[in-house]
């Protein structure tokens, strides 16, 4: 029988992705399919403790094994922003093309554009957490491209690409993706466990 687990997230782009990823290996979840309607809370100054709070939130209500992922663009002449607050990064309406608008203006002038994206995932399974991460460095470029993908996906290029996650395919976004990377680690681990 294959193993369950609930994902906690609201978001149906990570959810797209993440069960591309997996695959029919393991059956997964939404909230939603789950019956659960909260809005789960980001407070933390780490994408691991964020992590954490949404695995642990659900697990507290549920009892059941699940997963949560938080995931943050860090951006080295910004001095690591917007970092935890990527998805808030204009204000708490979670506009996405706000976020890249104040991120395009914030390195205006300047020419280090290297950044990464970064995955933590936190596994609860038989009451027990575990979390994996994952990264993709590349770089940001000065004007949007492509109309695929959530989020930065239009100004970020991944190292070895000349596409943005924007202009890829999803199968194409799996070669370079941090949540693909930690999605891995986070398969092998079940193969292992269940």
């Amino acid at each position: 029988m294959k193993t369950t687990l609930i994902f906690a997230t609201n978001n149906q782009h990570k959810i797209d992705e993440i069960r591309t990823v997996i695959g029919n290996e393991f059956n997964i979840i939404t909230l939603e399919e789950a019956g659960i309607d909260i809005d789960i809370p980001e407070p933390h100054d780490s994408l691991e403790k964020n992590a954490s709070e949404k695995s642990s939130v659900i697990h507290q209500l549920k009892q059941q094994n699940c997963f949560s992922e938080d995931t943050g663009l860090e951006v080295d002449a910004l001095n690591g922003e917007p970092g935890v607050m990527s998805a808030r990064y204009a204000g708490e309406g979670k506009d996405f093309q706000k976020n890249i608008d104040k991120l395009l203006g914030n390195l205006s002038g300047k020419t280090n554009r290297n950044a990464h994206f970064k995955t933590v995932i936190s596994l609860i399974l038989d009451h027990k957490e575990y979390l994996f991460e994952g990264i993709c460095e590349g770089k940001i470029i000065e004007d949007q491209k492509g109309n695929k993908g959530f989020g930065y996906d239009p100004v970020f290029i991944p190292d070895g690409s000349n596409k943005t996650f924007a202009e890829m395919t999803m199968k194409e976004k799996n070669v370079f993706s941090h949540r693909r990377k930690a999605t891995d680690q986070l398969i092998e681990f079940l193969k292992t466990h269940t």
